[in-house]
C-alpha cells in the first residue's frame, strides 16, 4: 500500500513538471519571430564595419610593407651581404652611413666584420663571408689569383699619415727619414701589429730601409684596430703610422681631445688604396654571390662614388676617401 501511495505521488510529480513546462515552452514560442528580426541587425557581425569607421580609415597603415617612411615605393627585402672589411671602413663610420642606402636601393642588407686586411681575406680564403673590402694590392691581387676571389675591382683611396708630438720631428713629407729617427732615437711607436693593411704598409716601410723596428725597446704593438691604436698612441705620446680618414674622425669626434699631430704626409708612396672582391662561388657556392655583385655594381656606381667623395667634407672640413672606381 505504501509502495503504491508512492507510485502515484510520482506520476503525479511527473505531470505537474510536464505541465509547467508546456506553459514555459507556449509563452516562448510567439516571441521568437517577432522580437529576433528587430534585435538581428546590432547584434550580427556584419554589422561591426559599419559601426566603426576609424579602423577603415586606418586599414592603409596595415598594409604599408612595401612602402618606405616618405610613402614613395621601397625595395623588396632579399637577404642578407656579408662582408669582411677593414677596421678604417667602419672607424671612419662610412659603412654605417652607406649601409641604409644600400639596402633601401637593393633589398640586401648588409652586415660586416671590421678586422684587419689581412684577417678578412683569412675569412673570405675560408668561404665565411660573400664579399671583401679591404687595402692591400698585393695581398688583394694574390687572393684572386688563389682562386679565393673573382676579380678586383678598386673604389676609393685616401693616405697614410704618421701622427705623433710635434718634436723631435718636424713636419715632413719624408716617410723614410721619419722613420729613421724614429729608430735612431729609439723613439717610442705604436704599431698595430696585427696584419692589417696599415700594418703591412708599416712593415714594408720598414723593410725598405733595412732597419729591424723590434731593435727599438720603445716599439710597441697594441694588437687592435686603428682607433684604439691611435689612442695608445696618444696615451704614450708615441708616433703611429693611420689612414687619414680614421685620424680625421679620431681628431674630431674623440671623447677625449688628442695630443697628436701629423708630422708626416704627403709622399708619393702612401696612398691607400681600398679594394673590393667578391668570394668565389665556384669554390664556395653557398656564398651570396647575387648580393656581391649588385653591391659591387652600387659601390662603384657614379651616384655611390660621388656619395664617398661628399662624406665628411662637411663635418671634417675635408672628404675622408677619395672615389676612383671609374679612372
Amino acid at each position: 500500500m505504501k509502495k503504491q501511495r508512492q507510485w502515484l505521488v510520482a506520476v503525479l510529480a511527473t505531470s505537474l513538471l510536464a505541465g509547467v513546462m508546456t506553459g514555459c515552452g507556449g509563452s516562448k514560442e510567439p516571441e521568437a519571430p517577432t522580437e529576433a528580426p528587430a534585435e538581428a541587425p546590432a547584434e550580427t557581425p556584419d554589422e561591426a564595419p559599419a559601426e566603426t569607421p576609424e579602423e577603415a580609415e586606418e586599414a592603409p597603415e596595415d598594409t604599408t610593407e612595401a612602402t618606405d617612411e616618405t610613402g614613395s615605393e621601397a625595395v623588396e627585402k632579399k637577404g642578407v651581404l656579408m662582408m669582411a672589411t677593414t677596421t678604417s671602413t667602419a672607424d671612419t663610420g662610412l659603412l654605417d652611413y652607406l649601409a641604409p642606402i644600400f639596402l633601401e636601393e637593393t633589398g640586401w642588407e648588409l652586415q660586416w666584420n671590421a678586422v684587419g686586411t689581412g684577417e678578412a681575406l683569412k675569412m673570405g680564403e675560408n668561404g665565411d663571408v660573400d664579399i671583401v673590402l679591404v687595402h692591400a694590392k698585393a695581398s688583394e691581387e694574390e687572393f684572386v689569383a688563389n682562386g679565393f676571389g673573382v676579380e678586383r675591382f678598386q673604389v676609393m683611396y685616401n693616405d697614410f699619415i704618421v701622427v705623433g708630438p710635434a718634436e723631435p720631428i718636424a713636419h715632413t713629407d719624408d716617410i723614410e727619414a721619419a722613420f729613421k729617427t724614429i729608430q735612431e732615437e729609439q723613439l717610442t711607436f705604436v704599431s698595430r701589429g696585427d696584419d692589417s693593411g696599415t700594418d703591412k704598409k708599416e712593415k714594408g716601410i720598414w723593410k725598405k730601409l733595412e732597419l729591424d723596428q723590434t731593435q727599438n725597446p720603445n716599439y710597441l704593438e697594441s694588437g687592435q684596430g686603428m682607433g684604439a691604436t691611435i689612442t695608445m698612441a696618444d696615451e704614450k705620446g708615441a708616433y703611429c703610422l693611420t689612414d687619414r680618414g680614421t685620424w680625421l674622425k679620431m681628431k674630431n669626434d674623440a671623447d677625449v681631445e688628442l695630443q697628436l699631430e701629423v708630422i708626416c704626409e704627403g709622399a708619393a708612396d702612401l696612398l691607400n688604396q681600398y679594394g673590393i672582391i667578391a668570394v668565389n662561388p665556384e669554390k664556395y657556392p653557398e656564398v651570396n654571390n647575387e648580393a656581391a655583385n649588385t653591391m659591387i655594381e652600387w659601390i662603384c656606381s657614379e651616384e655611390v662614388q660621388e656619395l664617398i667623395g661628399n662624406y665628411g667634407v662637411e663635418q671634417y672640413g675635408e672628404a675622408l676617401f677619395t672615389p676612383n672606381a671609374n679612372e
